[in-house]
């Protein structure tokens, strides 16, 4: 059951008018049973003074492209009504004429486009209107038999409204709906969703509960758990095991629906998709179409259903079966593109934005990890709603013709052209060693700040979640996670990479740059000392680099390596024998990747520092005492030491560093692979030649 919210004392101390419409509006959304992602809308109307003074009757409702959950004042277009009431008189109106219409209505150029349902609102003589996708609600509206069982729950209360896309027409039709039945407190669109209406803004919220909870308990009274969707079929995996397979398949997954662009994948396996995708009808429900029109952009007309056996059959049948499946998917939907296609009209991708395995759960895809989960929590809207309605009755949809024009309708699509543009490296993965690092923390939120998501790795776990969640904080969950690492470790790296692909789908970027350094005499070098070096800056570059390239091979997409070297690749540095050594190897099996890698699209290039003191756990530890006693100076005088050397005479921060890895990352340097860019200030002992 939906439960009420609304908290009397808070919504009292809110100052009369938007704010409260806010109020109203963010609690309907908190709930997602209640209203879809990005879905519904809420209005109020109210007298105010225009900029002449004069008292005249305005409608706010909620502005195109923003969340019931999260939106503010500022999302809300305010509209006069005065305008907008001859629109009753009319018979018809296309809905460009439509929306050029209630541009001039606005009562302030500045608000955001007015949402595609305003209409509806405007022609109901009620305050406050509230429009919402609620589970049990289409549950009856996509069920076969919805207008008999609205019939059995609200009496004469409701009216139905056949389905109708929304704008002019639907508008007219619930205004005309609501005024010939005078018992009606409720309109049901079929296969759509719900409108109630209050004189306050609590009574509409109110009504709102309360008439999802009249539909809920109706179906509640009928819901049979082990019969739901035909029953089980298969048993779920364990969770090791899914967990498993999905690090093996998602890359798979992740390199089949990136053909045209770069996708990023999250994974879903909690119980209400379990025990959907085990069932017996699965495979024929998941088909029939969307439970309700406000999915079509995020989740496409149908998800693409992988039939395999999680008790017979092997990862590498699920692996073929993902790969024809995702092709086939992919062929169907250009067909049924060209099918149902208008003039002007341009494909989008074709790839599914929902995947579901028997045994295993839901993959969903998006262009960045955010819009991902907006599919997968939108398809646990429709598997509530197919549950609820195959409970009353058998599941209906649009038809394919009404789902494509949904779909591709350009006032749903302007929606989609409110996000902000797509940056150099949007729709990618930065896995960086050493994130917690100055090096490396810069890099990763120069990474973010392009567009990226990152995989922060290191061995100082408090230090790369501090980088993540100030990452996440400034630029929205998921951007970044943390993973601690040794890059020594062969299991830790693997497990590492695992968990890249079960939170992203895949990777995209390393960055090796995860470091130590030690200072000593060639004849007081110890083995202890030596091997340090060679398993921390040859074997971790080593482990990190193969499992990178196992898994962009895998994906088939390209990808991108930097190795982080040092001015010693190039220099015996004085007193550094080890680390100069393994930093000659590192440049070096950067090159020897290079040349396997071209084949598959993946890069390597090495940027060479000197010197970044700033922010760097290296120069904290012992190798600044050891440094300066190699020079014949005091440790305060490292620095300029460093700076007077070069002939540039600067020093080498973190962002300088940072900005090569980017460069050799990019666009910008895509011809490019086996080279080393020296970031030294100048260093004439390290030319490279």
């Amino acid at each position: 059951m939906v439960q009420s919210l609304w908290d009397k004392q808070k919504a009292a101390a809110l100052p009369s008018g938007v704010e409260e419409l806010v109020y109203r509006s963010n609690l309907i959304g908190s709930d997602r049973s209640v209203c879809n992602w990005g879905g519904g809308n809420t209005s109020m109307k109210t007298i105010e003074k225009d900029f002449r003074g004069r008292d005249i009757e305005v409608m706010y409702v909620k502005g195109s492209g923003s969340d019931l959950a999260t939106m503010k004042a500022q999302n809300f277009t305010g509209l006069k009504m005065d305008d907008i009431r001859p629109l009753l008189e009319r018979d018809e109106m296309p809905d460009e004429e439509m929306v050029a219409y209630l541009a001039h209505c606005m009562i302030d150029s500045k608000h955001p486009r007015a949402s595609i349902e305003t209409l509806l609102h405007a022609f109901l003589p009620f305050k406050h209107v509230d429009h919402t996708h609620p589970d049990a609600i289409i549950s009856v509206c996509c069920a076969d038999n919805g207008r008999q069982i609205a019939e059995e729950i609200y009496g004469d209360r409701f009216v139905w409204v056949p389905y109708v896309r929304p704008g002019f027409t639907l508008s007219k039709m619930i205004a005309e709906g609501v005024k010939n039945n005078p018992n009606a407190e409720l309109v049901l669109m079929e296969k759509h969703g719900l409108v109630v209406w209050g004189e306050t803004a609590e009574e509409s919220y109110e009504k709102t509960i309360a008439i999802i909870n009249e539909a809920e308990s109706y179906i509640q009274a009928r819901l049979v758990e082990e019969e739901a969707f035909g029953g089980q079929k298969y048993d779920s995996l364990s969770e090791e095991d899914r967990k498993r397979i999905l690090a093996q398949v998602m890359p798979v997954i992740r390199g089949e629906v990136s053909d045209e662009k770069k996708m990023l994948l999250t994974y879903d396996d909690t119980d209400d998709v379990l025990q959907f995708v085990n069932s017996n009808n699965a495979n024929v429900l998941s088909q029939v179409g969307a439970a309700c029109p406000d999915h079509l952009v995020h989740t496409k007309m149908t998800p693409l259903y992988i039939d395999w056996n999680p008790q017979t059959e092997e990862v590498t049948s699920l692996i073929e079966k993902v790969k024809a499946g995702v092709n086939s998917f992919k062929e169907e939907y250009k067909a049924y593109f060209e099918r149902n296609k208008n003039e002007g009209d341009n494909i989008s991708e074709a790839a599914p934005r929902v995947i579901l395995i028997p045994g295993v759960g839901m993959v969903n895809t998006g262009k960045n990890i955010a819009m991902a989960k907006v599919s997968g929590a939108l398809y646990h809207r429709a598997i509530a709603v197919m549950k609820g309605a195959t409970t009353l009755g058998s599941f209906v949809s649009l038809n394919e013709n009404e789902s494509f024009n949904v779909e591709y309708w350009p006032l749903e699509l302007y929606k989609l052209s409110l996000a902000p543009a797509e940056a150099e490296f949007s729709r990618q993965v930065a896995f960086v060693t050493g994130g917690a690092g100055g090096i490396g923390s810069e890099t990763c939120r120069q990474f973010v700040a392009e567009g990226a998501h990152v995989v922060i790795a290191d061995l100082n776990i408090e230090g790369a979640e501090k980088v993540a969640a100030e990452i996440n904080e400034q630029y929205g969950d998921g951007r970044a996670f943390a993973v601690k690492m040794d890059v020594t470790s062969e299991e830790a790296v693997q497990e590492a990479f695992a968990q890249t692909a079960l939170t992203y789908g895949g990777v995209d970027i390393i960055v090796n740059n995860a470091g130590l350094a030690t200072s000593s005499p060639f004849d007081e070098t110890s083995l202890k000392e030596w091997n340090l070096n060679m398993n921390v800056l040859g074997t971790g570059y080593f482990l990190v680099a193969r499992e990178a390239f196992k898994q962009m091979k895998t994906q088939g997409v390209g990808g991108n390596m930097v190795f982080i070297g040092s001015k010693n690749s190039v220099y015996a540095g004085k007193n550094a024998a080890a680390y100069s050594s393994v930093k000659a190897m590192e440049t070096h099996l950067a090159r020897c990747i290079a040349a396997e890698g071209g084949q598959y699209g993946i890069r390597v290039n090495s940027v060479l520092p000197d010197a970044v003191l700033q922010g760097s756990a290296i120069w904290g530890s012992s190798w600044r005492e050891e440094r300066a006693a190699a020079y014949g100076i005091d440790p305060d005088q490292l620095e300029e030491h460093y700076r007077k050397r070069t002939t540039l005479l600067v020093n080498i921060y973190p962002k300088d560093i940072a900005q090569s890895i980017l460069f050799f990352a990019s666009s910008k340097s895509d011809r490019t692979t086996g080279c080393m860019l020296t970031v030294d200030g100048g260093v004439p002992a390290a030319f490279t030649r």
